[in-house]
């Protein structure tokens, strides 16, 4: 088998909590080398998010929670204190021989420990540096902590999720998981893939990576922000109403709900056959998709009533054939069970000291000739100190010496 795409690339990773773990385990997946520079005693913070926790043989507590899980797989843990001049020491050294240092500490706060981009850069000229913040290197909120959800309501995500105005619960809503801090993880492996390239291509010269959950949620609106630089109006919240072809949402049938999403007008008319009512496509009001969407109250009052007259299964079946999209509206245990989640392989299984048969959510990039096939188990703290600080001299006796002084 080939070589993973990123095969020879050596990360060091200082990134805790989320978006930048995620960022790390994707080019880990990938075939990067990525050391965890962890606390001694507690420390990534998402180990501390729980529960639950994998269950210990011998009923001991442990950090090796959900959270932690689900970021930090195929990376090595070493565990340094970098408030200590001798663990300064130590990432530095690392950071010799690494393509790329990850941190999302606040900005500044590396520069006291001289483990800033300036510092780093003047050890390895070529190191791609990336940081992970919540606001940014720049601006006035750029000193400011950033968590997922704040970012969800400062960058206007949460203005136009939740019930529309007039309905029950109406008002704000968060997305429900971590869906920025995902975002950001993907916008920091983008830009250390790109600034790898650009290295490469471009005769050794390394750079800042400047990535912020402010940026990326702002970003990721889309359409929606883009809605107001075009008109000034800043769009309503829809509940499950589509953005694009009406009619789309969820309609609720006789033993369920399901998603539908009507895309052209083609569809539209295949939708009302399938519903009994072919003649609401000819219906002045219907006929084309910005028809609809002046009529959008209108038409999913129709279908609503439509859909509850049968179960699920029958509307999913004939809408399949119709060629309409629409899907079942699943909790995780029916997404792990779908035989097509199944057949793309989804859960993977890997031997974790505490629980040999570990499931975990594979890498979603498929490659033909490069494939991501073996996964290893987020690691256990400190795991791999005593390998990775032997490759750059410190032998059984001086990490003895550091651990009597927790600086390991």
């Amino acid at each position: 088998m080939s070589a993973l795409p990123l095969s020879g690339i050596k990360i060091l990773d200082l990134t805790r909590v989320l978006a930048g773990p995620l960022s790390a385990q994707m080019l880990a997946d990938l075939g990067a080398e990525v050391i965890k520079i962890e606390r001694p005693a507690g420390g990534d913070d998402a180990r501390a998010f729980g529960p639950p926790y994998l269950k210990d043989p011998e009923g001991k507590a442990n950090n090796n929670n959900s959270f932690y899980l689900c970021a930090n797989r195929n990376k090595k843990s070493v565990t340094v204190n970098i408030a200590t001049p001798e663990g300064q020491d130590i990432v530095r050294e690392l950071a010799k021989s690494c393509d790329v240092m990850m941190e999302n500490y606040k900005v500044g706060d590396l520069k006291r420990y001289r483990l800033d981009y300036a510092s780093i850069k003047a050890l390895n000229p070529g190191i791609i540096y990336c940081s992970v913040t919540g606001f940014g290197q720049t601006g006035p909120y750029a000193p400011r902590a950033g968590y997922d959800a704040i970012l969800q309501a400062m960058g206007g995500l949460m203005s136009v999720t939740g019930h529309p105005d007039g309905e029950p619960g109406a008002g704000p809503m968060k997305v429900g998981p971590s869906i920025v801090d995902y975002m950001t993880g993907m916008n920091s492996s983008i830009g250390i893939l790109s600034a790898l390239y650009h290295r490469r291509a471009n005769g050794g010269e390394g750079q800042h990576v400047d990535v912020c959950l402010f940026d990326t949620v702002i970003a990721s609106l889309s359409h929606y922000a883009q809605i107001f630089l075009v008109n000034g109006q800043t769009p309503p919240r829809r509940g499950t109403w589509g953005n694009g072809g009406m009619p789309a949402g969820v309609f609720r049938c006789t033993d369920g709900e399901l998603m539908l999403v009507v895309g052209n007008d083609g569809q539209f008319q295949r939708t009302c056959a399938v519903l009994g009512s072919p003649e609401l496509a000819t219906d002045p009001r219907f006929v084309k998709n910005n028809d609809r969407v002046a009529h959008s109250k209108e038409i999913m009052a129709i279908f609503a009533g439509l859909f509850l007259k049968k179960p699920v299964a029958h509307w999913l079946d004939e809408l399949e054939k119709a060629g309409v999209p629409s899907g079942p509206i699943n909790n995780f245990e029916q997404v792990f069970a779908d035989p097509h989640v199944q057949s793309r392989g989804m859960r993977v299984k890997v031997n974790h000291p505490l629980e040999p048969d570990l499931s975990l959510i594979r890498n979603a990039i498929t490659f033909s000739g490069t494939p991501v096939k073996d996964y290893r188990a987020p690691p256990l703290l400190g795991a791999d100190t005593a390998d990775v600080l032997a490759t750059i001299g410190y032998d059984a006796a001086k990490l003895e010496a550091l651990r009597e002084k927790k600086i390991v």
